[in-house]
């Protein structure tokens, strides 16, 4: 049987923590779960550069009787993305004993801090509207979305020859998600079908024309008459979020961390004394960048 000592006890609380962080980050993400998340358990600093390949492009070469083949030589395309963002969100427990012994009390601490954390990395991710210039933006600003303007999308990104077999998201704000609802073919049930019921119902888009709808509190807004909206129609190859592990606190320093992480996500959680307060302080901090992988994958709409 292991000796109970203070080092293990501090250890064993912000694993503790760590266990409950991750799932408020993701739960808290509607983007951060939609692009393509490339994350390593590698230590990085912020400033470093990750280079991310993309697909190189290849053409078909109709090989006559007797003819070789025509050799290509394609070079994989490269993004790169710098990790430019060290976002941290920090509270203190006077008593951390009784936060432990109650696990609702601790996530009253902790779920504020990440959720402000999500918000940070969702807004990163969806201001990179203005990156998607290969399409043509669709829907005029200042206007109501409308069922031609969701045509419109789609058959850019068809246009655009993205393959049938990747899923393509629609990120939208508030007023465009409540004027996709009031679209009269898919409100009404004998030309919407289940689909059209389970919104009256549950109040959620689900799939239509081919996307999978979301809404976020989070789309971008520019101008002031009229104001508009940069909601965002994309697959998951068009954005690419990097995470990497941030180092370990320097040894005797009175710091403790543990790395949080499931599914392409992750997190450093840091505890330390605070003698002015005479508390313990958590630190959650996460270390990415984020950018866009295909110009063409993405496009940008308007309301």
């Amino acid at each position: 049987m292991g000796i109970i000592t203070s080092t293990n006890v501090a250890s064993a609380i912000v694993k503790l923590v760590a266990a409950d962080a991750l799932p408020v980050l993701t739960s808290n993400l509607v983007m951060g779960n939609l692009v393509n998340r490339d994350y390593e358990p590698v230590l990085a600093n912020a400033g470093d550069t990750i280079n991310v390949p993309i697909p190189p492009t290849m053409v078909a070469n109709n090989i006559l009787e007797g003819n070789s083949v025509q050799a290509q030589n394609p070079s994989i395309g490269n993004a790169a993305i710098v990790l430019n963002s060290h976002v941290e969100a920090t509270f203190q427990i006077p008593d951390v004993t009784k936060a432990l012994a109650v696990p609702d009390l601790l996530r009253v601490y902790l779920q504020p801090s990440v959720s402000a954390i999500a918000e940070r990395i969702e807004s990163d991710l969806l201001n990179l509207y203005g990156g998607f210039t290969a399409n043509t933006p669709v829907g005029t600003p200042g206007t109501a979305l409308t069922e031609a303007t969701i045509d419109a999308a789609e058959t850019a990104l068809f246009l655009a020859k993205i393959p049938p077999s990747e899923q393509r998201y629609f990120v939208v704000n508030a007023a465009a998600y409540s004027a996709w609802r009031q679209i009269p073919l898919f409100e009404e049930f004998q030309t919407a079908g289940a689909a059209g019921l389970r919104t009256l119902i549950d109040g959620t888009i689900g799939k239509y024309k081919d996307f999978f709808v979301f809404r976020s509190q989070l789309v971008p807004q520019t101008g002031a008459t009229p104001v508009n909206t940069h909601n965002l129609a994309f697959t998951k190859s068009a954005i690419g979020l990097v995470m990497r592990r941030l180092p370990q606190p320097l040894p005797g320093t009175g710091a403790i961390a543990e790395y949080a992480e499931l599914g392409n996500f992750g997190m450093r959680v840091v505890m330390s004394y605070q003698p002015n307060t005479l508390a313990q302080q958590f630190t959650v901090d996460v270390l990415y960048g984020c950018g866009v992988l295909r110009n063409a994958a993405g496009v940008q709409v308007n309301t």
